[in-house]
């Protein structure tokens, strides 16, 4: 999947040593010891979820609390992947390499080379720990991912989400180390959006997938503890920022939450909330999770 990525420096094609990735103008990224690579430019970059966050996020996820989404999103990218493959023989799989020596999970590459074949790439962008690219690799056996998010906690279990994973260190506002038309499905799960970067990552044709809250999720709770709200206009916005898709469907899924005190608590910690004073839940809570998952191809340039 190496051959995806490009030098944030100068856009060069990265290259595989033991250690490191590195391009023809000699620009080096160590492939640390937890398995990620830092593709960044030197500038400082948000910190991301800290610790805890992420501690909260790998126990609530732990759960099935959010498995109707993870469902969702699984059959949505098989789908996709299955119209895309139809009648094609299955690719070979890459190596897979991390800093330590060769290990199942970790960046992996061919070299460099353009991708002109093999696996389909599926990139999640503000994966956090990967949960979700794990589940839509584990639902697409000839697919193979990266998980790309600013947070050095999240980084290193989304490095071991799964074997045919990658993990990428990297600011996702700016110019993302990933080739033009490089990528067959984005996924987008309660993360920021760089919508010109993801047009330009995108293949013709291919997929990308959003998921957003709506004024209806965790309403309960919220009201309940005094969280943040959701921005009623998150959907203009949404519009705005992803001027170069055209939205191909749309869906909302609504399910009930039964949650103990504590699987509330991690709920609201792995989130934004966590940045802010906040109550905590005394007992049981029964509350409704309400997404929008929107479906979107790049739009013909003229």
């Amino acid at each position: 999947m190496t051959d995806a990525l490009r030098c944030p420096v100068c856009a060069g094609a990265l290259s595989r040593t033991p250690t490191t990735l590195r391009c023809p103008n000699n620009h080096s990224y160590d492939l640390n010891k937890h398995g990620y690579v830092t593709l960044g430019t030197g500038r400082k970059l948000p910190e991301g979820d800290t610790p805890a966050m992420v501690a909260a996020r790998t126990a609530f996820l732990a759960t099935p609390a959010y498995l109707p989404l993870t469902t969702t999103l699984t059959h949505l990218v098989d789908h996709e992947l299955v119209a895309r493959l139809d009648g094609v023989s299955a690719p070979q799989l890459h190596d897979h390499l991390s800093a330590a020596g060769d290990q199942p999970h970790g960046v992996a590459g061919t070299g460099g080379q353009e991708r002109t074949g093999g696996r389909p790439l599926v990139v999640d962008l503000g994966a956090g720990t990967g949960h979700y690219l794990a589940a839509v690799l584990d639902g697409s056996a000839r697919a193979e991912g990266l998980a790309f998010d600013v947070s050095k906690a999240a980084l290193r279990r989304a490095a071991k989400a799964h074997p045919r994973a990658g993990a990428v260190l990297a600011d996702t506002w700016g110019a993302l180390p990933l080739a033009d038309d490089s990528v067959d499905v984005l996924l987008n799960v309660f993360a920021p959006r760089n919508g010109a970067q993801m047009r330009r990552v995108l293949k013709p044709g291919g997929l990308l997938i959003v998921v957003t809250p709506t004024e209806r999720h965790l309403a309960e709770l919220r009201e309940q503890l005094g969280l943040l709200s959701v921005d009623p206009s998150k959907a203009e916005r949404l519009a705005v920022e992803l001027r170069d898709f055209t939205l191909a469907d749309e869906r909302l899924l609504e399910w009930p939450l039964n949650l103990t005190a504590a699987e509330a608590d991690d709920l609201i910690a792995m989130g934004p909330n966590a940045f802010h004073d906040r109550a905590r839940a005394t007992g049981p809570v029964t509350c409704t999770a309400s997404v929008r998952l929107g479906q979107y191809r790049p739009t013909p340039s003229k």
